[in-house]
């Protein structure tokens, strides 16, 4: 839909001129918020990113006054299209991030929407208080879009939804009224302070009360008795006894009023845990159980059916968690967790639990989690459990549209059989997973809404689910909200009169129907396509790609993968997404990205809009790290989209200087490495810095690899059982004492040490530099070499050990895709880096090297982006654990910024520190005098020194230092 020229200037004009936050009007930037993780997209007007309360009123009240719809967004995760529409979106992720103030005697927290709840809740931990309510998403969860969402969680059963846990709320009205609403007194006066409460105020509880007062009776016997119950307004919760008016805003979704700060009930974090993992042969049979097992009084019971266990295997992050958890194949199984001061009474309900289950007839069906990483692993793996299902490859995926219907647990075991029954009825069948506890099971069918004839399933599936629902007396809105997936279907589920009762109160406070229209009430059909993701002349324009995307189906398949449910929004633990954690901007984002090549591959933002500047700046602050190809539930690997980008991008526009000095450097180092002390001159005289950045925009005040003036030539050394050596370029050139060491260590630990060189010409090189230019053609040149100078070792079944994590993990990610086929896959067998070398040949009994003590010393390990995106920083750890009497320390952190060359571009220096600074490196800097400072990575060691100012090894020095004296 075109933007209306007239009224969109105007309105970016004014938000420009009369706001300080952040105006994006631009195609590319509607386009990253025309999406959450729904099935719906809807090109917004334009964003605003409010940087106060004052600039979200201000922005509300230009909107009004030109007559522009306003949605209010946090992370932009609703699984039911609440968070898309065709209006000016006010994002309060970025700046209205406030904790306001904690009274920790009266446990309270005021905050303001954009606040995430695990940043929340790491700052209550100190007072050992938390928030209770929570979401699988609470990473990326803002309490503004729980607050609308009336969000739940896995712990509902003991602490209840959004609505049991807020205590007030700061909104502002569509006219510009500010109000705080809470508690409101059954005889409060006729008139008072207006600043405390206004009359506008005052008229809404008076006429909310008399609209409960003349409803009452058909809201008693329309409204589920259930716990899990969101849909609508909470027109129940009013009383003329008194009432709290924040419980109305509570479920809203953006569509009452804009919230400022939100005022929160916090509870005491349980002093003990313990977890039950109960095993069931068949999914009826857990169902079954599950009221059985409520009956013990746990605070948690949680599904993960079979589906979810098979896709979680096939997840490298949860693979050896599943496997510790689940034992053998079963249909499902229930995450039962007690929780409480007393450990001991928790213990007792564990072995009651071990107990039912043999009174149920499967005796040992427990896995019992006490040890509390053991239970945090095994709720991530809940907690992810919406993304794990999205994992599927393909077209088909489980689509979210009944996933909240909740039943009485006594009717459980016998609505999912039925409606097991409705999918196989349309040849299709679900996905279930969660809160068992509560009854409201995330159900999806398997579906294509690509096509016409799947969505019409859809609608077919949602009726006949809907209906039995209500022949349960349950509740079609039971978690996610109504958005645009179940409003429509509140007449059905609450009557005619109900429904009027919701239009009433929508018009009570927003008559002339600004906020985020068409939610909750006067709704479109869920299955209206155009209002579609894949709408029906979605087609992906054909791209002739560089690599090899068969395992998706496609280039535009692959991107399709990501489902926008934010997990790379994630500030803390992992890696992904270093850009994101410094701009908290969505363009900068995992998420922002894809979107954004979905956009372009489909032709939604023009036909050239891959190979255009807008695209090369959405995607410049990729640092490839490769953070999401391990953390993205979904296996979005976008540093890989971003090679397959660049070659068209490099196509059209060719190479700058800069990317030509780099991209080439494997083949001009060996003629560089005979001038070293000349090139070597840059570091020392500032003029030539400068020059270096006037020409090839590499930024003059940092310091670039020293060039040796001795680069390492591969040698035969030592006896024993044979390894190849592979040595890199950077290695080679700049730090040659690194592969010395590690042939030394090699030797002595008994290995017949072979060169990777080939007998005449350069060394091999892995391609990294040219992939990272883009150069996909010159990069499968290298990996030709690669293969053919190795292939007898291959063939020999010799292990091919390399020591840059970046360069020897390209021959078992992006040779598979550049250069497919059974060599390639025979090489990235064999290739390890040399600490998994060491730790896989220590547990063979075959690494036999004598090394000194280091009693009371400690090394502190920094995990290579590439290490940890394939999991070997274990690996790191036990070879030096090797050491006798060495400490081993390792870390949480996103990426040093250093990136390759990213952080020597002069245009990235200052995001590459402030990236280094998230953790990396005030942890080496506050590492005391004498630690080991460890660090695989060529580029983290360069960034550590340049900016910290100390010394940062690679492990292989270590390990040749200790083994120095049994030489």
């Amino acid at each position: 839909m075109p933007l209306d020229n007239l009224v969109g200037s105007r309105l970016e004009t004014r938000l420009r001129r009369e706001t300080q936050g952040e105006v994006l009007f631009d195609a590319f930037s509607r386009g990253r918020y025309a999406t959450d993780a729904s099935i719906y997209q809807i090109e917004p007007l334009g964003v605003v990113v409010p940087k106060s309360r004052e600039d979200a009123a201000t922005a509300i009240a230009i909107a009004r006054e030109e007559g522009v719809p306003v949605l209010p967004r946090g992370g932009g995760t609703s699984q039911c299209g609440q968070t898309v529409a065709r209006a000016l979106v006010i994002d309060c992720s970025k700046h209205l991030d406030r904790v306001v103030s904690v009274d920790v005697a009266e446990r309270r927290a005021r905050v303001e929407p954009g606040v995430v709840l695990d940043r929340l809740n790491r700052l209550l931990r100190k007072d050992r208080l938390f928030f209770p309510v929570d979401p699988s998403t609470a990473s990326r969860a803002t309490i503004g879009g729980m607050t609308a969402n009336n969000s739940c969680g896995s712990r509902s059963l003991r602490y209840g939804n959004m609505v049991h846990n807020v205590r007030g709320i700061d909104a502002l009205l569509a006219d510009g009224t500010a109000a705080w609403f809470a508690e409101v007194a059954g005889n409060f006066p006729a008139s008072s302070n207006e600043e405390a409460m206004p009359e506008r105020y005052r008229d809404l509880v008076r006429h909310m009360r008399t609209l409960h007062r003349r409803e009452a009776e058909e809201i008693e016997q329309r409204f589920p008795r259930v716990l899990r119950r969101v849909g609508g307004y909470n027109i129940d919760s009013i009383d003329e006894a008194g009432h709290n008016m924040a419980r109305l805003l509570v479920g809203s979704e953006g569509t009452l009023a804009f919230f400022n700060e939100i005022e929160l009930d916090l509870q005491p974090i349980p002093v003990h845990r313990v977890l039950g993992i109960c095993h069931f042969p068949s999914f009826y049979g857990a169902m079954a159980a599950t009221r059985r097992i409520v009956d013990l009084g746990p605070c948690a019971v949680e599904l993960v059916d079979r589906t979810m266990i098979e896709l979680s295997r096939d997840i490298p992050m949860f693979r050896a968690v599943v496997d510790r958890f689940v034992q053998g194949e079963p249909a499902a199984v229930l995450l039962t967790e007690f929780s409480g001061d007393d450990p001991s009474e928790n213990v007792r309900r564990l072995k009651a639990l071990v107990e039912l289950m043999g009174d149920l007839g499967f005796p040992g069906g427990v896995v019992e989690a006490v040890e509390p990483a053991f239970q945090q692993a095994v709720w991530e793996v809940r907690a992810q459990g919406l993304n794990i299902m999205m994992s599927m490859k393909g077209d088909g995926k489980p689509i979210s549209f009944l996933e909240d219907c909740a039943v009485r647990l006594e009717d459980l075991a016998d609505y999912t059989d039925r409606l097991t029954r409705i999918f196989e009825k349309h040849g299709t069948y679900g996905t279930w997973y969660a809160h068992a506890s509560v009854g409201c099971l995330h159900v999806r069918p398997v579906l294509n809404v690509k096509h016409e004839l799947e969505v019409r399933k859809m609608r077919a599936i949602a009726e006949e689910a809907f209906a039995m629902v209500r022949e349960y007396k349950g509740s079609h809105s039971g978690e996610h909200g109504d958005g645009l997936v179940r409003s429509e279907f509140h007449e059905a589920m609450f009557g005619a009169r109900i429904v009027r009762a919701f239009e009433e109160v929508k018009d009570a406070f927003d008559p002339e129907g600004l906020f985020n229209p068409g939610k909750i009430v006067r709704a479109p059909k869920m299955d209206d396509r155009s209002l579609f993701r894949f709408k029906p002349d979605y087609r992906p324009l054909p791209v002739d790609t560089a690599l090899d995307w068969s395992e998706w189906g496609g280039f535009a398949t692959a991107v399709e993968m990501c489902n926008n449910n934010g997990a790379c929004r994630t500030r803390d633990g992992g890696v992904m997404c270093p850009s994101f954690r410094a701009t908290s901007d969505e363009q900068h984002l995992t998420r922002g990205r894809a979107n954004t090549l979905r956009l372009a591959l489909s032709g939604q933002l023009g036909p050239d809009a891959l190979v255009s500047d807008d695209m090369r700046e959405t995607m410049t602050l990729c640092i490839s790290c490769k953070g999401c190809k391990r953390e993205c539930p979904t296996g979005v690997d976008m540093a890989r989209m971003k090679i397959e980008f660049l070659h068209h991008y490099r196509q059209r526009h060719g190479l700058s200087p800069r990317d030509r000095l780099i991209a080439y450097l494997p083949r001009y180092a060996v003629y560089a490495s005979r001038v070293a002390p000349l090139l070597n001159l840059r570091n020392r005289i500032p003029s030539l810095a400068w020059l270096g950045e006037r020409l090839f925009a590499l930024s003059a005040s940092r310091k670039l690899p020293e060039w040796a003036s001795r680069p390492y030539r591969g040698r035969l050394s030592g006896a024993g059982r044979e390894v190849v050596l592979l040595i890199d370029t950077f290695n080679r050139y700049f730090e040659p004492g690194n592969a010395h060491a590690a042939e030394r260590v090699l030797a002595r630990a008994g290995y017949r040490v072979l060169t990777a060189d080939p007998p005449s010409g350069r060394p091999l090189c892995c391609g990294r530099t040219f992939l990272a230019a883009g150069l996909v053609d010159e990069a499968r040149h290298e990996a030709k070499r690669m293969l053919d100078a190795l292939a007898p070792h291959v063939a020999a079944g010799t292990p091919i050990v390399g020591l840059e994590p970046s360069c020897l993990l390209t021959l078992r990610d992006e040779f598979a895709v550049i250069l497919p086929g059974p060599a390639t896959k025979a090489l990235a067998e064999r290739a390890q880096l040399l600490e998994e070398f060491v730790d896989s040949e220590r547990r063979a009994s075959r690494f036999e090297l004598t090394l000194t003590p280091m009693e009371g010393r400690t090394a502190l390990l920094h995990g290579h982006c590439h290490q940890r995106a394939f999991a070997a920083v274990g690996a790191a750890v036990k070879a030096l654990q090797l050491i006798p009497g060495l400490t081993v320390e390792t870390f949480d952190s996103t990426c040093c910024g250093m990136a390759g060359s990213f952080g020597y571009e002069a245009e990235h220096d200052e995001m590459s520190l402030k990236i280094g600074e998230l953790g990396v490196l005030p942890k080496m800097r506050s590492a005391p005098a004498n630690t080991l400072l460890v660090a695989c990575g060529t580029s983290c060691r360069h960034q550590i020194a340049d900016v910290v100012g100390r010394e940062a090894r690679h492990l292989v020095r270590i390990l040749d230092e200790a083994s120095a004296a049994g030489a």
